[in-house]
């Protein structure tokens, strides 16, 4: 029986030999691909065929990957894949080192659905494409609807969903002072799309990160909320949306996806995969982003 791994494996094998034509032979009929922070706006296809006239050719790179990191969710038809992709945009001959992370959901053997979170700026760098990125963001309005009421948390607040549900409101809720209060006082937490990102170890250095919500003014809702829960009984992977405003800007709306490791209640690891794109095009912040790659 094809498994959801083995549909992952041959579809991130053929992306880096190149054999784009071949692979859309792995997605449904009406299967549904979704591009949660792919910029200016996000992007969803619907559709073998939608598929094969939007990604057919796919790019002109040279790459492998490295590092993956498959995760099995308690639905037994969703994976969850952290890998890397190193190589060489081959038109410019700037090499790259991007992170993904990618939701799966296979039935009978073919994708169904997709949601694929890339590191689109360090790609888009090595194709020389950040001033056309820039431009593209002067246009580009996501659209904006009313932010749901929050459902009532229903979890454990002690159990790693219920540790995820805390922090993700937590921010919502503007309580700078107790999120740093969820982690463990040696932990691990990293930002892989954000160039140059510290890694953060402890308690005390998540006291100093927090601190950009107050100083920003940050106000952001919780929308959209979907937490799986893995196979490891201390994993959760959690996608959300903020909207919001911060300082003085427009409201806008950015999609993440997390990944949490939560021992006794405590946060002990996390790789916390954010749309930094979004976030400095809506601050006013996009040139000084843009110079960090």
């Amino acid at each position: 029986m094809t498994t959801p791994p083995d549909i992952f494996d041959r579809l991130s094998e053929g992306i880096t030999a190149g054999n784009w034509e071949d692979l859309f032979d792995l997605y449904a009929e009406d299967a549904v691909v979704e591009n949660p922070q792919r910029p200016p706006v996000p992007t969803r296809f619907k559709g073998r065929e939608t598929l094969r006239r939007n990604f057919g050719g796919g790019f002109n790179v040279r790459m492998s990957r490295a590092d993956v990191l498959i995760h099995g969710t308690t639905d037994p038809e969703v994976i969850i894949a952290e890998y890397r992709n190193v190589g060489e945009a081959l038109d410019t001959g700037k090499s790259f080192d991007m992170a993904n992370i990618q939701l799966l959901r296979v039935r009978g053997g073919l994708i169904a659905h997709s949601r694929d979170y890339h590191d689109y700026l360090r790609l888009i760098a090595a194709r020389d494409g950040l001033e056309d990125l820039r431009k593209s963001y002067e246009t580009a309005e996501r659209e904006l609807t009313p932010v749901p009421p929050r459902p009532e948390p229903t979890a454990d607040p002690k159990s790693p969903r219920g540790v995820f549900e805390r922090l993700v409101h937590g921010v919502a809720d503007g309580d700078w002072a107790g999120l740093p209060e969820l982690y463990a006082e040696e932990t691990h937490v990293t930002h892989p799309f954000l160039p140059g990102a510290k890694t953060l170890e402890s308690r005390e250095d998540l006291r100093e990160h927090f601190k950009f919500g107050e100083q920003g003014k940050v106000r952001f809702q919780v929308r959209d909320l979907v937490v799986h829960e893995t196979l490891d009984p201390e994993v959760v992977i959690g996608e959300f949306d903020y909207q919001g405003t911060a300082g003085d800007s427009r409201e806008f709306r950015v999609s993440n996806i997390f990944v949490l490791r939560v021992r006794d209640g405590l946060i002990v690891e996390s790789r916390d995969y954010a749309d930094h794109l979004a976030i400095a095009a809506a601050t006013g912040r996009l040139d000084e982003l843009l110079a960090r790659v």
